[in-house]
């Protein structure tokens, strides 16, 4: 018996919370609709759209979806016993000022977006964009050097939550490179302006790849099983 009682306090505890197939799923249903209902809400309230007021739904986008994000990701944060819930909602916050020094040069290196008529869309696009890749990834694992090279230097998630940031963020950026090629294109578009496209492209891009995480988030388990068999 005291053998056993031994074992069980030698036996390390998980270091970040356990995601099953169904709660992936609900957690992506609760991300994807921050995402969608400020379209929905800035069309019908305020007859707002991308083309006719770019900045304004960027803002709104992005200050709901980080919201949505930071709540919820911050339930999962790495080492729940020694970072508190608030604390992993700060690390959330501070991740988006921190990550606009390098979406601001992103930005031109991909789009080729110079001159400040554009300076207010990159900004909100910036934001925009950081709140789907590295809001979640800062909530649930913070300054860990390591794990924010695995996933996104390396791209080898380990283990269904990692999937869960680490796809959709790819997924953003796929899109978003995918949505910037018809600007420059002499079609003379409303849509083609910056960063119209890109932002429908990301958006697309990111619920897509939500789908894809859940296929790894399902076989991820199997994939153990078979191992341990």
């Amino acid at each position: 018996m005291k053998e056993e009682k031994k074992q069980k306090k030698k036996e390390p505890k998980p270091a970040t919370r356990s995601v099953s197939p169904p709660l992936a799923f609900l957690v992506h249903l609760v991300c994807g609709f921050g995402l969608v209902a400020p379209l929905s809400v800035t069309h019908n309230l305020f007859s707002l759209t991308l083309i006719s007021d770019s900045s304004s739904t960027l803002r709104l986008i992005w200050v709901v979806e980080t919201v949505v994000m930071i709540l919820v990701y911050s339930s999962f944060r790495q080492n729940p016993e020694q970072c508190s819930y608030p604390r992993a909602v700060g690390r959330g916050i501070l991740a988006l000022p921190v990550v606009i020094a390098g979406c601001r040069p992103t930005s031109i290196m991909m789009y080729e977006v110079i001159g400040m008529q554009y300076l207010a869309k990159t900004i909100n696009w910036s934001l925009f964009m950081s709140s789907l890749m590295f809001v979640p990834a800062a909530s649930v694992f913070g300054s860990s050097w390591t794990d924010w090279q695995r996933m996104f230097a390396h791209t080898k998630p380990n283990g269904a939550l990692e999937y869960m940031i680490c796809i959709p963020a790819h997924g953003a950026v796929i899109g978003g490179w995918l949505g910037a090629w018809p600007m420059p294109l002499d079609w003379e578009r409303p849509w083609q302006e910056w960063p119209i496209c890109v932002t429908y492209g990301a958006i697309m891009g990111y619920l897509v790849s939500t789908i894809a995480s859940l296929g790894f988030v399902v076989a991820h388990p199997r994939r153990h099983r078979l191992k341990g068999d």
